[in-house]
Formats: C-alpha cells, sequence, structure tokens
C-alpha cells in the first residue's frame, strides 16, 4: 500500500510541476506578445510620423515654389507695365513714376520667396531659385536703370534703356523655366 500512496503522490508532483511550467510558459508568452505588439505599434507610430513630416515638408515646399513662381512673374508684369508707359510718348510722368515704385517694391516678396526656398531646399531646387534671384534683379536693375534715366529725360523714348530691359527680360526665362522643372521634380510632379 505504501508504494501506491507513493506513486500517488509522484503524479500529484509531475502535475504540479506541469502547472507551475505551462505557467511560466503562459506568462512569458504573454509577456512576449505584450512586448512584440508594443515594438511593433512603436515601429508603426514611428513609421506614421515619417509619412506625416514628408506631408508637411512637401506642403512647405509646394506653397514656397509657388509663392516664388507668383511674386516672380508679378515683378515681372509690374515692370512690363512700366516698360510700356515708358515707351508711350506723352505717358505722364507721374502715372510710371508711381508704377515704378510699385514695381520696384515688389522684389521684396520675392527676395523673400526665394529666400524661402532656400531653406525648405531640397538644395536642387535652391540652386534654381537662386539663379532665377539673380535674372529678376537683373531685370529689376534694368528697369531701375531706365526709369531713373527716363526721369531725367523727362520722357522714357530712350532706346538703349529699353534694350537693356528686354535682353533682361529674355534672360531670365531660361532661370524659370529651370525653376519650375526643378521643383516639380522635387514634388514628384513631373510624370
Amino acid at each position: 500500500m505504501v508504494a501506491l500512496g507513493t506513486a500517488g503522490q509522484a503524479s500529484d508532483m509531475d502535475s504540479g510541476i506541469a502547472a507551475v511550467v505551462g505557467a511560466a510558459i503562459g506568462l512569458l508568452g504573454g509577456a512576449g506578445g505584450g512586448w512584440l505588439t508594443l515594438v511593433g505599434q512603436a515601429r508603426q507610430q514611428e513609421r506614421q510620423r515619417l509619412i506625416d513630416q514628408k506631408h508637411r515638408l512637401e506642403e512647405v515646399r509646394r506653397e514656397a515654389y509657388s509663392a516664388c513662381i507668383s511674386t516672380s512673374k508679378n515683378v515681372s508684369a509690374r515692370w512690363w507695365r512700366v516698360a510700356d508707359r515708358l515707351r508711350t510718348s506723352g505717358a505722364a510722368v507721374d502715372r510710371w513714376e508711381a508704377e515704378a515704385t510699385e514695381a520696384h517694391a515688389a522684389w521684396a516678396a520675392f527676395s523673400a520667396a526665394v529666400a524661402t526656398v532656400a531653406v525648405v531646399g531640397p538644395r536642387p531646387v535652391a540652386e534654381a531659385a537662386e539663379a532665377l534671384r539673380r535674372a529678376m534683379y537683373a531685370l529689376d536693375q534694368a528697369a531701375v536703370a531706365w526709369h531713373e534715366a527716363a526721369r531725367g529725360a523727362g520722357h522714357g523714348s530712350l532706346p538703349t534703356f529699353d534694350d537693356r530691359y528686354m535682353e533682361a527680360v529674355a534672360a531670365k526665362r531660361e532661370p524659370g523655366r529651370i525653376f519650375q522643372q526643378a521643383a516639380r521634380e522635387a514634388l514628384n510632379a513631373d510624370t
């Protein structure tokens, strides 16, 4: 009878060990699964953060590129109106004086837009914006010189200054095209 009791005790002991081992495995499995879930969630949150950051940067770039393009067009259009007035005989000096002041003032918005592009990049777009800025500066300076000479002469019919201005207008076209191309590529919009 004693032998049966020992075997029964051994069986109870095996069941107890199995229960402890089973509980330990369950605990480790639960902890491991929880850890894997946390790691997975952290990775997903990091991926989402990077996606959101990329979208914000893309939006900031799109706005900066658009501002650069529109302000460059504004400077060009304003100086074009002044040039048209300067070419018109009998145009009132005070009329083209006010328009020249506005055209030259438009430069500040364009310059600020180029600076923003330089900050948000990427480098190829920033370099293209700087090349456009230099071309627009040459246009602005040619127009200012024509305006100042016209003010001194009392009329705007000054072919040498008109020619210099038209050369600057032609010279800005390629940098403008290159900037727009670089912006499209940076935004993956050139498909």
